[in-house]
Order: structure tokens, then C-alpha cells, then sequence
């Protein structure tokens, strides 16, 4: 785990002050789409199959910020959609990180070579990059060639710029651990990418694709195999080593969905960013009317195949924080 040394306190401070509190249900990070137009039409996302109406909208900046105060979580996930399609999405960012928020703006980077210049470097930013593989395995899964190269060029030009720069990488079953072993040594050794994320893909509903999303089985295998040799070590993956762990099968955790809210143009979606029961009016209104015992896997069928970081990541997060010899070993993990 690769976090910088002020989030990392931030977060534990945060996580601190929660239990002290005795608040059963807080949110650690908010996932904000102020849109879901996308210039991309990747086959493993249903987003893009809302509306033309809804597709055509876009998130009040005010209304954005209105959602960040009254959630109160420490870091912001803005995604969509493409949130470099939002008119605003620059003056949305630099509002965040004057209140002090750990904003990372998730993108495909197509657009990033023309709006680069309207976000400044800052310790609370960065810009997260989707990267799905190398370039064949990259542009087949966004179904368009070239994006690859345009995101490898804008992840270089944002490092000199001296912005902190992440990668998403979603993994599928076509993957092997030789694919993800190649993906991760690029990022990490050839473009130096400050974080790496990963994320088993989830079977989204409307997403066109529906043959090529990974079993609980299939992911732990792949990773068990991907991980080994102490390449985990090596590499600055963004996640706890809790997770880590889970993701390999190691440890299994239950799903904390309520630690990573999602809210949309259609308000706070109920449970997570990738179900939809629904939606309340009110974060307040989405706590308090949600059975989140109902969700995860093993209670929900939709779930069984799920190993999301927005389900358990959090999980972990709050078992390491609770663990004198795991917190030690997280610490032990960023140097």
C-alpha cells in the first residue's frame, strides 16, 4: 500500500474520531458521478445505457458540494460517466480540495490532454486513470483502439506536470496472472504511477458484456497466482493488505457497502454504486431506510460474485484499524 503518509493519518484520525463517537454506520469515501455521459461505450459497463435524457444532464456544481457536506466522508471518488466531459468539473475539484478533501478524478484520459490545464498539483489530487491492460488488452476492453496510447501519454504529461497520478485496473476473466503481472510491472516500473488499484469486475446489469466477469473462485485464483514471488510487495498497490489478503482468499470479510456511498443525478443509490434498489433522497434517508444485512455474498444472489473494493476494501480498512499487529503491518507496508 503506497498512501501518502498525510492521507494515511487523515484517515486514521477520521476512523479515530468514528468510534469515539460510537457511530455504527460513517462513510470513509463518497463515490460522486455528476454525470454519466461517457465518450467511451466500454462493453463492461452499463453506465451509458441510462436515458438520452439523463445523459445529457449534468450535476450542479452546488449540488455536488451540498452531497460532500452533508456525507462528511474524507475522500471523494468523482467518476461517471466521464467527469472531463463536465463542464465545471474543474471549479467541482478545486471546491473539494480547498475544503481539504482527497479528490481523485477518475477518467479514460481521452480528454485530459485539453483540460489538463484547468486543475493545479495539490497533495489532496489526483487524477485516477482507467488502465485495463497493455495495449491490446486495453483497447479491446474500451472497444476502441488508440485509447491506450492517448492514456499512457497523458498519465506521462500529468507526472511531469507534477500531478499525483493512479490507475484503476478492472480485471476480467480473460485475464491471466501473466496479463496482470505485465499490466502492474508496466505501471508501477515504466510510467511510475504514485497508486495502483485493482478491481475485479462486477457483473453490472446493463452492461452489453455479460460473459466475461469473474467467479469468487476464478478471482481468488488468479490473484493467488499474480501475488506470488513477492510481487505484491513490490508493487504500490493502493489497497490495505487486509485486502490483499481477501483477494487472494486468505481472509474473507462481509460487505460494508454502507462505507462507500454512491450519490448520482438520481440521489443517493441504494446499497452501492453497483446495485441499484433505489434511491433515497437524503444520505440521512439512505442510512436509515437501508437493511444493509441484506447485502454481500451469501445473503443476496447478486453478490456472490462480488470482491469489490467498494464492499470490502472498507471491511478491511476497519479490521486493520481495530488490530494493533495489522495496523503495524500496514504501516510496514508503506515504507
Amino acid at each position: 500500500m503506497s498512501m501518502p503518509l498525510r492521507q494515511s493519518l487523515r484517515i486514521a484520525r477520521y476512523l479515530a474520531g468514528q468510534k469515539i463517537r460510537g457511530r455504527k454506520h460513517f462513510p470513509l469515501l463518497l463515490e460522486l458521478e455528476p454525470l454519466f455521459a461517457c465518450n467511451l461505450k466500454c462493453a463492461g459497463c452499463g453506465k451509458i445505457q441510462q436515458p438520452a435524457s439523463l445523459l445529457k444532464r449534468r450535476m450542479p456544481v452546488e449540488q455536488a458540494l451540498a452531497a460532500v457536506e452533508e456525507c462528511g466522508a474524507p475522500m471523494i471518488s468523482i467518476a461517471g460517466g466521464e467527469p472531463l466531459m463536465h463542464p465545471e468539473i474543474d471549479k467541482l475539484v478545486a471546491e473539494l480540495v480547498r475544503r481539504k478533501k482527497f479528490v481523485f478524478l477518475c477518467t479514460n484520459a481521452m480528454l485530459l490532454p485539453k483540460k489538463i490545464d484547468k486543475f493545479e498539483p495539490s497533495p489532496y489530487f489526483a487524477f485516477t486513470v482507467h488502465i485495463d491492460g497493455l495495449r491490446e488488452r486495453h483497447d479491446a476492453a474500451v472497444c476502441k483502439d488508440g485509447v491506450f496510447d492517448v492514456a499512457v501519454e497523458a498519465v506521462r504529461d500529468a507526472k511531469r506536470r507534477g500531478f499525483r497520478v493512479t490507475t484503476n485496473t478492472t480485471i476480467f476473466n480473460t485475464d491471466t496472472p501473466q496479463t496482470v503481472i505485465e499490466v502492474l510491472d508496466y505501471l508501477n516500473d515504466d510510467l511510475k504511477v504514485d497508486e495502483m488499484m485493482l478491481a475485479p469486475a462486477y457483473a453490472y446489469e446493463k452492461a452489453p458484456d455479460q460473459e466475461h466477469f469473474l467467479g469468487v473462485t476464478e478471482t481468488r485464483e488468479l490473484f493467488r497466482k499474480a501475488f506470488s514471488g513477492g510481487r505484491r510487495a513490490r508493487w504500490r498497490l493502493n489497497h490495505s493488505p487486509l485486502f490483499l489478503d481477501f483477494l487472494e482468499g486468505k481472509v474473507d470479510f462481509p460487505c460494508t457497502a454502507w462505507a462507500i456511498p454512491s450519490y448520482s443525478l438520481l440521489g443517493w443509490q441504494r446499497p452501492c454504486y453497483l446495485l441499484s434498489d433505489g434511491y433515497a433522497s437524503s444520505y440521512k434517508e439512505l442510512l436509515e431506510s437501508t437493511d444493509w444485512d441484506s447485502y454481500g455474498r451469501g445473503r443476496d444472489s447478486r453478490c456472490a460474485n462480488c470482491m469489490a473494493h467498494c464492499g470490502y476494501e472498507p471491511t478491511a480498512v476497519l479490521a486493520t484499524m481495530s488490530s494493533l499487529r495489522q495496523s503495524i503491518r500496514a504501516v510496514r507496508s508503506t515504507t
